[in-house]
């Protein structure tokens, strides 16, 4: 069970503390799919390196390199560690996948709010959804549920990727989350393929597939048009804007509301999100 009652530093975006670099050791990696590594990142006298909440950002920094915003993968539930997953796609990624077991990097935050585990979803029926590396920020909320299993009610799983080798966490997936109570799991993957059984096509066709009953609190994350296109799916099988959150991550830049980089009407990606409830998202420009 979580010890977070909402009077920790995880629930602030105190950028005084967020500010300061931790050095972070790398406790091990894990190779999830052709392209996405997990970074398993300790304090140098042990445990993880600040508190946060599902959906929170960290800045991830190879000194030296560059520095970027991540998803923290791992459950706030976690003690000992946080963890990272991270798809190789530019400068900064490709030096974090050369990284070994032992290598110091330094990482800030955390950033920006998250997914309301703990009042709005508490109770509710849930509905994840997720394509790609998208898994990542969702998985942190998907183990914290699992973790406070009888906070929640029926807990529903629908991902996709690529291919049956892009799907990132299988073993946790296939050993873990399919066999919690209460829990169903749906993957699919967008082209069929010889060693894949399973379902094949895309994630919205999917949802429209299985036919969700409106009666669940819906989260979304994953490429952008992937998103759009979702969003239109669960409105036609009867969502509404207020049952349903996403993130916009891939704006984020500076994490503290200075660059602009993030900016979207009145709202700033890193501050007022990355997550958002649509509603809120039907009242800023139509620029993502």
């Amino acid at each position: 069970m979580s010890d977070c009652n909402g009077t920790c530093g995880c629930h602030s975006n105190n950028t005084a503390d967020t500010l300061i670099p931790h050095i972070g050791i790398i406790q091990k990696i894990t190779e999830e799919t052709p392209d996405v590594k997990s970074f398993r990142v300790v304090a140098p006298e042990g445990g993880k390196l600040f508190d946060h909440m599902p959906g929170q950002c960290a800045m991830v920094c190879v000194p030296g390199v560059s520095e970027a915003m991540f998803s923290i993968t791992s459950s706030p539930t976690v003690k000992d560690y946080q963890e990272f997953s991270i798809k190789r796609c530019g400068e900064l990624t490709d030096m974090l996948h050369t990284l070994q077991e032992g290598d110091e990097i330094t990482v800030r935050g955390p950033y920006g709010n998250h997914f309301p585990v703990e009042s709005e979803l508490k109770g509710k029926n849930l509905l994840v959804i997720a394509g790609g590396i998208g898994l990542a920020p969702v998985r942190s909320v998907i183990n914290y549920c699992l973790d406070n299993r009888d906070d929640y009610g029926r807990i529903d799983i629908l991902y996709g990727s690529r291919s049956a080798q892009d799907l990132v966490k299988l073993d946790e997936i296939e050993n873990v989350w399919m066999k919690s109570k209460n829990t169903n799991v749906y993957l699919t993957i967008d082209r069929a393929q010889d060693d894949w059984s399973g379902h094949v096509g895309f994630v919205p066709a999917y949802i429209e597939e299985v036919g969700f009953k409106p009666d669940s609190v819906a989260i979304l994350c994953g490429p952008p048009i992937m998103i759009k296109f979702s969003l239109a799916s669960l409105k036609k099988l009867g969502f509404k804007s207020d049952q349903i959150y996403t993130t916009l991550e891939l704006r984020m830049k500076c994490g503290v509301g200075k660059c602009g980089r993030c900016n979207i009407g009145k709202k700033y990606v890193c501050k007022d999100g990355p997550v958002f409830r649509c509603d809120q998202l039907d009242e800023i420009p139509n620029e993502y």
